[in-house]
């Protein structure tokens, strides 16, 4: 098995392997962070999911490859397709059984399967569904033969990597691209001069906004750019996720306090 090499985290700054490699030697199974390494590993066929590496053409020579691709092929290629769909407002994705080749996400498909996307769904829930479905997909084929490769076809868009800059909510925006970006699951905003990551949150059908510019809290609501959102989980800085009520207790906002303020 090939995953990303072990990273430091946490403040000490050991090196910490990738939830994969983790759950890979608990199984007893080698891992390495070579993609090199499958050419002598006997390997018929590699299995990629989330890889973010290009393979290379000598590897692909040798091992052939398909990878479980988290969207509607050519919609969506790259390292983000999920949260990208997501935040595109695209209300249909899916899964692509795809053969792997040395450009990104570009290899024909051998099987695919769509799915709605729900109006609430977070980035989580969605990946969870989408890691069901491929994993069934990729179960079938291995049973019954891959078959060839169906070339993609329609206007290729690329899912690049979210940058962090785009996880800060800006109040004066839309209520429906700030419910996308909450969706996600790490956006956040400022109080009292503090970062606050606001984990979940609800547009209401109908709610009565509160008075004042956009960020202003009234309850577990909030104004944006043309309406207002309602919060229902938040994470203060340097603490577990709460539900807004709790945080709302504790912190008790005054009327002239608002969100990225």
């Amino acid at each position: 098995m090939v995953s990303q090499p072990d990273r430091k985290r946490g403040r000490g700054g050991a090196l910490v392997p990738s939830p994969v490699k983790r759950e890979a030697l608990a199984l007893h199974l080698p891992v390495t962070d070579r993609v090199d390494d499958v050419m002598d590993a006997g390997v018929e066929l590699g299995v990629v999911v989330a890889f973010g590496r290009l393979i290379k053409p000598h590897v692909l020579a040798k091992v052939p490859m398909v990878n479980v691709h988290f969207s509607l092929l050519p919609r969506w290629r790259g390292a983000a397709p999920v949260e990208r769909a997501i935040l595109a407002g695209d209300e249909v994705t899916g899964v692509c059984l795809m053969a792997v080749e040395e450009g990104l996400d570009t290899g024909g498909v051998y099987d695919r399967e769509e799915v709605t996307i729900g109006p609430e769904e977070t980035a989580d829930e969605l990946r969870r569904r989408l890691v069901e479905i491929g994993t069934g997909l990729l179960v079938h084929r291995l049973r019954s033969g891959l078959g060839e490769p169906v070339p993609q076809e329609g206007e290729a868009t690329i899912a690049a990597k979210i940058n962090p800059a785009e996880l800060e909510l800006d109040w004066s925006a839309p209520t429906a691209s700030l419910h996308r970006v909450i969706r996600l699951g790490r956006a956040w905003t400022t109080f009292r001069g503090r970062r606050l990551r606001i984990t979940r949150a609800h547009r209401p059908v109908v709610a009565a906004l509160p008075v004042g510019p956009p960020g202003t809290l009234a309850g577990p609501m909030v104004r944006t750019g043309d309406g207002a959102l309602e919060l229902v989980e938040v994470q203060p800085e340097g603490k577990g996720v709460l539900p807004v009520k709790a945080w709302l207790n504790g912190a008790r906002p005054a009327p002239d306090e608002r969100l990225g303020g």
